[in-house]
């Protein structure tokens, strides 16, 4: 999603304070507070939010929506690098139980977290960088990221502290096979994914 970092809050008020007053000023608008830093994402576009519904799909077709897991949009993931990091990725595949890792401000513990998926727009570097680092650190064992931008999808595995060890890169006409780790064998058509994502974000 594009996001723009927002000034640092005053005197000694929490971040996550300062966050949710942001959010309550600016309904629709995402929220996340990633490296110390708070970040505001505007509303996503019409082919954001259709491939999202699109990339659910071979997800729940693999049976990955039912008693062991959940594929939710949305959902906030507690982050270990700073007091109130918190991310709040477009689309997660999580442990079905992940109301029991409650941590606080509607986000979870990151160890439910099976994979999580981002859709760039126009602020594409905090999907391909800052988030990269985050949900490294974090233990995501699999980080998606439908680059609208350059026409491609990234495949980042294996998290080792700030950085993900296997990055794979995929460009239209590859079928990309997700690791079975996740709970099942799910495949992703990129020329499909690519086309659901419509105009490529500037």
């Amino acid at each position: 999603m594009s996001a723009a970092p927002a000034e640092q809050p005053l005197g000694d008020r929490p971040q996550i304070d300062e966050a949710n007053r942001i959010m309550e000023r600016l309904p629709g608008y995402r929220v996340e507070i990633i490296g110390g830093q708070i970040i505001v994402s505007p509303p996503a576009d019409g082919a954001h939010a259709r491939v999202l519904t699109e990339l659910m799909l071979p997800f729940l077709t693999e049976g990955l929506h039912g008693e062991d897991a959940k594929v939710l949009q949305g959902i906030g993931l507690w982050l270990p690098d700073g007091r109130e990091d918190y991310a709040i990725p477009d689309l997660s595949l999580v442990d079905a139980d992940f109301e029991d890792r409650h941590i606080e401000n509607n986000c979870y513990d990151p160890v439910v977290f099976r994979l999580v998926l981002e859709v760039t727009s126009s602020n594409y570097k905090t999907d391909l960088r800052t988030k990269v680092a985050a949900y490294a650190n974090a233990k995501v064992p699999v980080y998606v990221i439908v680059d609208r931008r350059h026409g491609r999808l990234h495949v980042l595995t294996d998290p080792a502290q700030d950085e993900y060890a296997t990055h794979r890169i995929h460009a239209p006409g590859d079928l990309v096979t997700l690791p079975e780790s996740i709970g099942a064998k799910v495949t992703l058509d990129v020329a499909e994914i690519l086309t659901a994502a419509g105009r490529k974000a500037e």
